[in-house]
């Protein structure tokens, strides 16, 4: 066969007469090839290896790590009112256990009542004597909230503590009865919304305070005044960092207002928790439960509310953003 080479510019072409010539793997080849690979997968083998003895051997010091502060206030709270939203599970739960163990009368607003009178009932079984309740409080409906409100103002002569904790995350595209985007909705308006409405009782109750439980996710979001329910696009994440952020916000705006009321108001960090906040994302379920030595359970990521809610240093602190490690 016959090649010729194309010429350029001031170069012959030339014809080159022969066989092109061709790879063909052989034996040998695919023999070194396998004994590549093979030696690849025991690197990597031998190298997850040493990730999981170096785990193993320092998981307490890691444990210990990722729990964070402790809140070692040994404030009672006897004659107390507190609320806490989202109070059924995790660190609302946690939260509620703790406040209810100091002797206050803490009132648990769940959007599931059935669930709700579950964790009552398991607190009651811990804490002796505990006074717990819980209420009904779909924070994705405005006329739930205001029904919550009225019925709550009529029943209830003090609010000393208002847990603002429930929550969702990285949930489907979905709006609240309202039409909000549901983490704006959910998160921030309908916690606006709520502590509004029993403003005049913490006031009337103080001292007092409101714990606003945020993210870390906060840092990563900006408020999207053009489109603030998502309409135009949405990323369920981008969607629960602005709400997270918003929270941080109203936190901030919040205690300017209520400057010289004696109510303060402090939004919170409680860390990475394993909690039911990711069951609308397999992804981050799924790298949970892979770095779930790394994460906080829901009773050392409740530490960060606590503190809030009952630390006597904080008394007069208000407009502030706590994280674990700054208990």
């Amino acid at each position: 066969m016959k090649t010729t080479i194309p010429s350029f510019p001031g170069i012959p072409a030339v014809a080159v007469s022969g066989r092109m010539n061709t790879f063909t793997p052989t034996e040998t080849h695919r023999s070194e090839a396998g004994s590549f690979m093979m030696l690849m997968l025991v690197v990597i083998a031998a190298g997850l290896g040493v990730v999981a003895l170096i785990l193993r051997l320092f998981s307490p010091q890691i444990r210990k790590y990722a729990a964070g502060g402790v809140c070692r206030s040994t404030a009672r709270l006897d004659g107390k009112v507190a609320l806490i939203t989202g109070a059924n599970s995790g660190i609302g739960k946690e939260t509620a256990l703790d406040l209810a163990s100091r002797g206050a009368r803490v009132i648990m607003a769940c959007r599931d009542v059935e669930k709700g009178e579950e964790a009552a009932t398991e607190i009651r079984a811990r804490v002796g004597g505990a006074k717990v309740e819980v209420r009904e409080l779909d924070l994705a409906d405005t006329c739930s909230i205001r029904a919550f409100a009225q019925r709550f103002l009529q029943e209830v002569d003090h609010l000393h503590i208002l847990v603002n904790n429930a929550g969702i995350m990285m949930c489907p595209y979905m709006k609240t009865v309202d039409g909000f985007e549901m983490h704006i909705g959910v998160n921030h308006l309908g916690h606006f919304l709520l502590t509004y409405l029993l403003i005049g009782l913490l006031k009337r109750s103080a001292p007092s305070r409101i714990v606003v439980v945020s993210s870390l996710a906060h840092n990563f979001g900006w408020i999207r005044f053009h489109d603030l329910h998502s309409q135009g696009s949405y990323n369920s994440g981008l969607a629960y960092c602005q709400s997270k952020l918003a929270n941080v916000l109203f936190t901030r705006e919040l205690a300017r207002r209520l400057h010289g009321s004696n109510v303060t108001v402090n939004s919170v960090h409680p860390g990475t928790v394993r909690s039911e906040l990711m069951r609308h994302s397999t992804a981050m379920s799924l790298l949970f439960a892979v770095f779930s030595m790394f994460l906080k359970t829901p009773k050392e990521g409740a530490q960060t509310s606590v503190y809030c809610a009952i630390a006597e240093e904080l008394q007069s602190i208000s407009g502030k953003h706590f994280r674990y490690s700054t208990l």
